[in-house]
């Protein structure tokens, strides 16, 4: 049987941490930053825990599990 293949497009949003929880970049973070204020700005900076009811499919897309 053939190897499974990782999902390119998961691979470049999600990573998976050491203690198996999945990590995603937030939202809202790429341009048009100059109106936004600084602690949006800062809070944006920090990765988010995927939420339970996405985690099963992004791991597989991963191809962990």
């Amino acid at each position: 049987m053939p190897k499974m293949k990782t999902s390119s497009a998961a691979k470049k949003r999600f990573r998976v941490s050491s203690a198996g929880k999945v990590l995603r970049r937030r939202a809202f973070r790429t341009h048009l930053l100059e109106h936004k204020s600084a602690k949006r700005r800062r809070v944006k900076r920090q990765v988010k825990q995927l939420v339970p009811a996405d985690r099963k499919e992004a791991l597989r897309l991963l191809g962990k599990r």
